[in-house]
């Protein structure tokens, strides 16, 4: 038996729950999976897993193998990376999240062309709006745009995130252009779950200004808001990377432009400064450069 791909079986199912979704994710039938599991146990001498038909969950002996299992497959990592990086190609497999906006509009396109430079990486994109724990799903790099990131990981700012107001021509025809932030508590507004669902802010030079918002629809994610605002649903706040080509094409509006939104920031987070990729290293490098323009 493989050990170590027993142990790369046994740790995803144990991080997904499933066989099925194992399987699939590692391109095998569900049966190699359930051998996997049931050599690694018989290996141990000890029932790794508690299966039922609705769940699988780690027994006490589980959680210790889960643990050891995820150190011995990122050493192996780390010293595939390191010595193939001694070559000048990165070789393995470099894992990230970010949200699902900014995966589909602009992380697909930045990994597709870092993985043109190094064709003999795998990177493994996991595009959620839940916070992960990067150690126990081993995420190398987690992108996230925050105004205040998590103090327990290290962060690298690779860009600002600006927002701006937009809505649909319908709307504003429909319901009128607001002239100051005031004249939002009397639209159709549509709030992010996760940022200022409740309450936007805005400043214009020395003004501040907070608006209570009537929230008709809310999601936890910004494309759904998008598609919101452009079926005419209301006024949304967007990140310019989102907003921008419907601006330019016309099918949004901006509103209150000398009003601006407060501004976040879009922060590369890992773990620790240890042990450091050479290829997260080198994606990091690669994003501060991309990023560093205006035009995305």
């Amino acid at each position: 038996m493989d050990r170590l791909t027993a142990m790369q079986v046994f740790a995803e199912v144990a991080l997904s729950g499933s066989f099925s979704a194992t399987a699939d994710k590692l391109d095998m039938s569900r049966a190699m999976v359930t051998r996997y599991v049931a050599e690694l146990e018989q290996w141990l001498g000890t029932r790794l897993l508690q299966r039922t038909t609705r769940s699988v969950t780690l027994t006490d002996a589980g959680e210790n193998c889960l643990r050891r299992s995820q150190q011995m497959l990122a050493l192996m990592e780390n010293v595939e990376e390191e010595t193939s990086s001694q070559g000048g190609a990165l070789r393995g497999q470099l894992r990230i999240t970010c949200s699902m906006s900014f995966a589909y509009a602009q992380m697909a396109a930045a990994v597709t062309d870092f993985l043109k430079l190094q064709p003999q990486l795998k990177i493994d994109l996991n595009a959620s709006e839940g916070a992960l724990n990067l150690v126990e799903a081993r995420i190398d790099l987690a992108i996230r745009i925050s105004a205040q990131p998590d103090p327990a990981l290290i962060g690298r700012v690779l860009a600002p995130c600006a927002s701006v107001l937009v809505a649909s021509p319908a709307y504003i025809s429909a319901h009128g252009m607001p002239q100051v932030p005031a004249d939002l508590a009397t639209h159709r507004c549509l709030s992010h779950a996760n940022f200022g669902k409740s309450v936007w802010s805005f400043s214009r030079g020395d003004e501040h200004a907070d608006v209570s918002v009537g929230s008709h629809f809310s999601a936890n994610e910004a494309t759904a808001l998008l598609q919101a605002a452009l079926a005419g649903g209301g006024i949304a706040l967007q990140p310019t990377y989102l907003a921008n080509p419907h601006l330019v094409d016309g099918s949004l509006q901006l509103l209150l432009p000398e009003w601006k939104p407060s501004d976040m920031a879009i922060y590369a987070l890992y773990p620790s400064r240890k042990h450091l990729s050479p290829a997260v290293r080198a994606f990091l490098d690669f994003l501060v450069e991309r990023f560093a323009g205006v035009p995305w």
